[in-house]
């Protein structure tokens, strides 16, 4: 006898519950009771009104395999749908990806390292961070990884520079609506806790794993949401009486946005970027699984046939490019400070 057999006898559902009732296959948890032969209520007392415990008792209400199943089947009826959308407002990502990793992989290294260190004091100005990169290329270059520390930088500069123009766009839109804030915020706190491997499951579906805007689009969902939220935070913490000032001179929104603004979040803004970057080298470690190229692969190669050299190098070369990326952007963000404090 089921357990919640006499829950639906007293409601006056048993005909309801056996109505055209078949013998479905066992849920796991029956498989188990049959096999130790104990009654699993008996065993653990009352046991939780999940799905398969009340489907035990009255067969119209659906087990857990049916939920998830109907998810399934939910999707695939909508694929077809989704992909003739998707496709042509993605290729271009797919474009952007792979001009970024034939440029990255074709130009000698004796282009490449000097192009990167001039990209690197440009935004830094800092002899010592520059130097510093210096010192992480030579030693990719040494331990004969340089190609597959450019393929990882490629995709990190395309999907963060993604990030950034449609994040910062976002971030002001929340700033100025409070009922866009309410909106877009459980969004985010969503990208932000889910598991990075979930991003990928319904994105194999979609793509075909060939194409590079299959991991590039899961780099950016969960890239984006630091520059999102720091660009709302940083305009909104901007001084009122600085916006009041604004106003008094007549200036147009547009005006006061880029003139004032923007300016005075650029700090906060260029915090959400160096988070954005330090996540997207995060995910690209992820995106390894579903054909993205780089160091990842090499982690990953590690992993599966216990290449125990092979994963700790191919790891201290991220650590080494997380390293730089977070000291170029501080150093940028340093600037921007200084800047703002002198003017």
């Amino acid at each position: 006898m089921a357990a919640y057999d006499g829950v639906f006898d007293t409601l006056g559902l048993r005909d309801w519950c056996d109505e055209g009732k078949e013998d479905a296959p066992v849920s796991m948890a029956q498989l188990l009771a049959q096999t130790s032969g104990d009654d699993a209520s008996e065993a653990g007392g009352l046991p939780f009104p999940s799905l398969d415990v009340l489907h035990e008792a009255c067969g119209r209400i659906g087990q857990t395999r049916d939920l998830t199943a109907g998810l399934e089947e939910g999707f695939l009826a909508i694929r077809s749908e989704l992909k003739f959308v998707l496709d042509p407002i993605t290729q271009p990502l797919s474009w952007m990806l792979d001009a970024a990793l034939w440029l990255f992989e074709s130009a000698p290294w004796f282009i490449m390292i000097p192009a990167l260190l001039l990209l690197a004091y440009w935004v830094s100005r800092s002899k010592s961070v520059t130097g510093f990169v210096a010192a992480v290329l030579l030693f990719f270059g040494f331990i004969d990884h340089f190609d597959v520390a450019m393929q990882t930088l490629a995709i990190v500069f395309v999907c963060t520079g993604l990030s950034v123009v449609l994040g910062v766009p976002i971030g002001i839109g929340m700033s100025k609506s409070d009922t866009a804030q309410r909106t877009i915020v459980p969004i985010l706190d969503l990208l932000q806790t889910l598991p990075t491997f979930v991003y990928l499951i319904p994105l194999i579906f979609l793509f075909s794993v060939t194409e590079s805007k299959l991991y590039g689009i899961a780099i950016i969902l969960y890239a984006v949401v630091p520059v999102i939220r720091l660009t709302d935070l940083g305009i909104r913490l901007v001084d009122r009486d600085v916006i009041e000032a604004a106003n008094a001179f007549g200036l147009t929104a547009w005006q006061k946005l880029s003139r004032v603004e923007l300016p005075l979040a650029l700090p906060n803004i260029m915090a959400g970027v160096n988070q954005t970057i330090m996540m997207s080298l995060a995910m690209v470690v992820i995106a390894s699984l579903v054909s993205a190229p780089g160091l990842g692969v090499l982690v990953l190669r590690g992993i599966r046939n216990l290449e125990l050299g092979v994963g700790l190098v191919a790891g201290l070369g991220i650590v080494l490019l997380a390293v730089i990326l977070d000291r170029v952007s501080k150093a940028a963000l340093a600037r921007v400070d200084t800047g703002r404090k002198e003017r």
